[in-house]
């Protein structure tokens, strides 16, 4: 019996446990590092996630996500936008110094598509989640006009690296990681585009 197809649907607010878990897979640890430091007394790492999935409107909004249901279950995500074709000056006095050369680097893609989170459980790897995502990525991408897909990836992460690189995707910038006690493998954040 041939099992069933994996598939895509935009994300709602009830995916919020799951868009948390997989937010916290690709960004390695990073999001679960600056949510405990947002909890209010009371609420744990995962609560700030999930709320934070909930809005309507922030990077990691369910509004921005589809997810990849296998089996009748979240598989894995993508999270993405268009990025300004004219990027605001990043205020360094405003902007925290451990998001500044993420921000750096999404300004030197102006006018792409943003893969801002692509993940998939452990469990689900291996089995061409991420490819179908990204395809998905590129067909928004073109369909709202954008010249390119980017997307940033730590150095440390070398299977999400061959998977971007094997779909097209080249290296056009690197910066330094700020860590701020965040404890990560990496040590450098690199920007990878796709034009269209």
């Amino acid at each position: 019996m041939t099992p069933p197809t994996p598939s895509l649907r935009p994300a709602t607010p009830e995916d919020a446990e799951a868009l948390a878990e997989l937010i916290n897979f690709a960004g390695e640890g990073l999001p679960a590092y600056i949510w405990e430091r947002m909890a209010e007394p009371g609420e744990t790492v995962w609560d700030v996630g999930r709320r934070r999935a909930r809005r309507e409107e922030d990077s990691f909004s369910y509004s921005k996500a589809v997810v990849l249901e296998r089996d009748g279950a979240v598989a894995a995500c993508l999270i993405g936008y268009p990025l300004p074709d004219a990027p605001e000056p990043i205020d360094h006095d405003e902007m925290p110094a451990m998001f500044v050369p993420l921000q750096e680097l999404e300004n030197l893609a102006p006018g792409t598509w943003y893969v801002n989170v692509l993940a998939a459980y452990p469990e689900q790897r291996g089995r061409g989640h991420g490819t179908t995502l990204l395809s998905h990525a590129e067909e928004t991408a073109a369909a709202n006009g954008k010249r390119g897909v980017s997307i940033i990836v730590a150095d440390a992460n070398t299977g999400a690296r061959r998977l971007y690189e094997r779909s097209g995707y080249r290296e056009t910038a690197r910066r330094p990681m700020v860590k701020e006690g965040w404890q990560s493998p990496s040590e450098t954040w690199i920007l990878l585009v796709k034009p269209l």
